[in-house]
């Protein structure tokens, strides 16, 4: 039961990626990959913080605050700039069909490092998976922007970020709290994105910003960021890393929906076909036998 709350959880947050993901490809064409990151992750922190002070959580142990730093700057800052770059090249559907690998990734990482040993039932599901993620992106090349590969090669190149930050994620949330580990990590990604923008000048461009936009921005950074990686690392808590990864392969159906209405990117038949084997395959990664 407690898996099955961890997957419903990661479910949602997933969905919420999905439509951040919309959100960054609105915003992309105005500003530039290291501005999206502070504006998501040091809006994210500042929801994130007051909750976790309130709740009195469980800080990260002493010994363990280097590993938390170090998974927050490897994630919120070197994944979300990488996201952000492949945001700029392709669509917020294709980019998100490409972030769906990260099952395969979290699977092969987890068991590499001896984790989470690899089940046929598991290794079928998020296979069917990725192949409809392939599939889909290979069939709608022709219509696609043009070096939209370069994007969608970036963000599974990405991908392995995060998929580290599944596996590793989970003992220091057991030795702490999921609210815990995620203030800490979230901090230290928004710090080193803020430090980077101030010599960059990405912060800056903050300041020409017009009203849709920050109402675009504040979404991004409250649902996106805040409300969506709480979940995350909630549904990490309760669930093995694959199978709170397998449901990112949701993400790209909230992009594409939303994606339409925001800068007119069209659902193709490809799209979808690639998205009903990624249903079979969550559930079959996710159910019993």
């Amino acid at each position: 039961m407690t898996e099955w709350i961890g997957v419903a959880l990661a479910l949602v947050s997933s969905s919420l990626g999905g439509t951040a993901a919309a959100i960054t490809r609105y915003l992309a064409g105005n500003t530039d990959p290291i501005t999206l990151a502070i504006l998501r992750w040091a809006i994210g922190f500042l929801c994130v913080l007051p909750a976790a002070l309130v709740l009195k959580v469980r800080w990260p142990q002493r010994a363990d605050w280097l590993g938390v730093a170090a998974l927050g700057f490897a994630f919120f800052g070197v994944f979300f700039v990488l996201y952000n770059i492949a945001m700029s090249y392709t669509t917020a559907a294709r980019a998100s069909l490409a972030l769906a690998t990260l099952p395969l990734s979290t699977m092969v990482v987890g068991a590499v490092l001896g984790i989470e040993p690899l089940t046929m039932r598991k290794s079928v599901g998020v296979c069917i998976a990725v192949f409809g993620v392939a599939a889909a992106l290979a069939s709608g090349l022709s219509s696609a922007p043009v070096g939209a590969w370069r994007g969608e090669l970036i963000m599974m190149c990405a991908v392995l970020c995060m998929a580290f930050y599944n596996v590793w994620s989970r003992p220091f949330i057991r030795r702490s709290s999921a609210l815990g580990f995620l203030t800490v990590g979230m901090g230290t990604g928004a710090a080193a994105l803020v430090i980077v923008g101030l010599f960059t000048g990405s912060v800056v461009t903050l300041s020409r910003f017009g009203a849709s936009q920050w109402m675009a921005g504040v979404y991004l950074g409250v649902a996106g960021g805040a409300l969506a990686f709480i979940l995350w690392v909630l549904a990490l808590e309760r669930a093995t890393p694959t199978r709170v990864a397998n449901t990112m392969t949701i993400n790209p159906v909230a992009a594409g929906l939303l994606a339409t209405q925001l800068v007119g990117e069209p659902i193709t038949a490809n799209l979808v076909l690639g998205l009903v084997a990624v249903f079979a395959g969550i559930w079959i990664a996710t159910s019993g036998k």
